[in-house]
């Protein structure tokens, strides 16, 4: 099994498989799947007729990266390696706002409890969290401030404004 994943604050089956690596030698598992840029470039008039895969990014590698793509794309995961680069933040607000990106955007990798809440304000609706941490207490991470202030993604007036 490929584990659970938070999707639009909810704890839910992971239905897709990050391929990484050797995983990409050879034939490619049937089923959900998520690509490395480098590997949809490479590969791509194959991939897009399957239906079923998706892309993520590395940091320095950017949403413009994919701008043709994204239309037939069903989700677009972007990796932190490590809790350090803050690039990712960034990549998911481009994605919802400079190309109107509806479809899923996962956070991937070094993904902690304190961050998911930003995240959300940024255009992440999924993360799949650490094996290593809880999930349920990441999704707790979701519910840690109740009003924000200042506009975002999802609610783009600021709270003066609102109401």
């Amino acid at each position: 099994s490929m584990g659970k994943v938070i999707i639009d604050g909810a704890i839910v089956d992971n239905q897709w498989q990050r391929l990484e690596g050797d995983t990409l030698e050879g034939e490619l598992p049937t089923g959900n799947i998520i690509v490395p840029l480098a590997y949809w470039q490479a590969n791509r008039d194959a991939l897009l007729s399957r239906g079923d895969v998706a892309v993520w990014l590395a940091p320095g590698e950017e949403p413009k990266d994919l701008e043709d793509d994204l239309g037939a794309l069903p989700l677009v995961a972007i990796h932190f390696p490590a809790f350090k680069d803050g690039r990712g933040y960034s990549y998911a607000r481009e994605l919802r706002t400079r190309y109107n990106f509806k479809g899923e955007v996962r956070a991937t990798g070094d993904v902690l409890r304190d961050q998911l809440f930003y995240m959300t304000r940024c255009g992440f609706n999924a993360f799949e969290v650490r094996e290593d941490r809880s999930i349920e207490e990441a999704l707790q991470g979701l519910k840690d401030f109740s009003v924000t202030y200042q506009g975002d993604v999802n609610e783009p007036r600021p709270l003066y404004r609102r109401g």
